[in-house]
């Protein structure tokens, strides 16, 4: 149980619920905190700044007026139209013009007296008293404007919002808040839920993946943008996961096979030599030759998973030297006489006589060395294998042709891989160890240099690679 409340309290949904939640409550404190502390506070603020605008407003219509009469009845327009209290005096403090003394935003001559002999003694074009109402018992702003040498005006406002407006703002906010949080938590239940629900799915499928379950599927009816590319992430990711552990598998199988196979021979021929043949020189020979050769093929395959695990690292560094490519191929070429001898092989060379070309010459071998192999692996029964090399304007193209079945359209993009093989069934080869176009492929793209293989059913196949001019 404790368990699972802790799960629950961890989980997306609990978390985005309660940041929703959270950010509600802080929305309605900040109402709070502003319309009920800092109402008085900003209503005074308000007022005064108004109140300034109104003295200028006074001062350019006393200015501007035809009559006392249309003056007064401007003033009554101000005062209506913005809950204010005008007076006019003259020196002597006489009152010849008030809209109403009743209105509390007046105050009481008596009251207001000692202020406005200050400011007439004060000699000022305006001035701000701040002051409290007696008979509202309200604070109160009041400004004095000078309109000529004996002529005064003086306008008051209450600084204090009407206490029956400010009770029903407070009783209703009681019931805003109340009510938006109810909504604040159905709702973001809902947002929580509706937010949640596709990663909750995606993770259920990633615990499918983990246990090896490739045909899991990461798609979610969402229209979440983020999201919908982190299934499409996944599901790429399912994809090449499952791809990667079929290779392990059939890398596993083949390795498997491929060692198998020498160390049993090596171990017959070497029973054969202790038990039958040691005193036979002749087949005593014969068996330790093949004891050696099924060595030195155990030993290539060793070499080449060392150098491909090297290559695929990022460890090996490329050691570039300018060198006649023809030179490099015709001396590969004469290797492979004991195959024209014995097997009658052909190997066909068209090529300049020099093409000097700028790359590790010894991975450039092991390029050239694991593409005629593989032609002599899959060519046809003429036996014949194409090596032609030609000059362009910005690179040498490099191409090595077999005369056999070709490869499938489907299986194209797949035979740089290690041991892959069209057909599940992995034979061992005439010559190499099925890592050799895995190989190639690592030592060019070092390198830089495309590469790539055309092939028509039936017709042959024709690797290449370019490789760019220096200048």
């Amino acid at each position: 149980m404790k368990s699972k409340m802790k799960r629950f309290k961890n989980s997306i949904n609990s978390k985005i619920w309660f940041y929703l939640i959270l950010f509600s409550f802080l929305i309605l404190i900040f109402l709070w905190f502003f319309q009920i502390l800092f109402l008085s506070s900003y209503y005074e603020w308000r007022k005064a700044k108004n109140m300034n605008q109104l003295v200028n407003k006074i001062i350019v219509n006393y200015n501007q007026m035809d009559s006392l009469d249309d003056f007064f009845q401007k003033l009554d327009e101000i005062s209506f139209q913005n809950g204010i209290c005008v007076e006019l005096t003259i020196e002597n403090n006489m009152v010849s013009y008030t809209n109403s003394f009743m209105n509390r935003e007046c105050l009481k001559n008596g009251t207001s007296k000692e202020y406005k002999e200050d400011f007439i003694k004060s000699n000022k074009i305006s001035k701000k008293y701040t002051m409290i109402n007696p008979q509202f018992k309200n604070k109160t702003l009041m400004y004095g404007i000078k309109l000529d040498d004996s002529f005064y005006a003086f306008i008051s406002t209450s600084l204090v919002p009407i206490d029956s407006t400010i009770s029903i703002l407070q009783s209703q906010f009681i019931y805003v808040t109340i009510i938006v949080l109810i909504l604040s938590l159905i709702i973001s239940y809902f947002i929580s839920k509706k937010l949640s629900r596709p990663i909750e799915e995606i993770t259920i499928s990633a615990k499918e993946l983990a246990k090896g379950n490739y045909n899991t599927d990461f798609s979610t009816k969402t229209d979440i943008i983020e999201i919908q590319e982190l299934t499409n992430t996944l599901n790429t990711t399912k994809l090449e996961l499952a791809k990667t552990d079929e290779l392990r598998r059939d890398l596993m199988a083949n390795v498997s096979h491929d060692l198998k196979t020498p160390l049993t021979m090596i171990k017959a021929y070497a029973e054969m030599v202790r038990d039958l043949t040691y005193k036979n020189k002749k087949k005593r020979e014969a068996n330790l030759n093949t004891i050696i050769d099924e060595t030195d093929r155990l030993n290539a395959l060793v070499n080449d998973i060392l150098s491909l695990s090297v290559m695929e690292s990022k460890m090996l560094v490329l050691n570039k030297e300018r060198f006649n490519l023809t030179e490099l191929i015709q001396t590969i070429i004469k290797r492979y006489e004991i195959f024209s001898q014995t097997l009658e092989y052909e190997f066909i060379i068209t090529s300049p006589d020099t093409i000097m070309i700028e790359a590790d010459k010894q991975k450039l071998e092991q390029v050239i060395y694991n593409l005629i192999n593989n032609a002599i692996n899959y060519t046809g029964d003429d036996k014949k294998i194409y090596i032609n090399v030609r000059k362009e304007m910005d690179d040498t193209t490099v191409e090595i042709t077999d005369t056999g079945k070709g490869i499938l359209e489907e299986d194209i993009n797949s035979i740089w891989d290690k041991y892959y093989k069209s057909q599940k069934n992995h034979q061992r080869n005439t010559v190499g160890t099925g890592l050799g176009l895995a190989i190639v492929k690592q030592i060019l793209e070092l390198h830089q240099f495309e590469y790539g293989v055309h092939s028509q059913k039936n017709k042959g196949t024709t690797f290449y690679f370019k490789i760019k001019n220096f200048k």
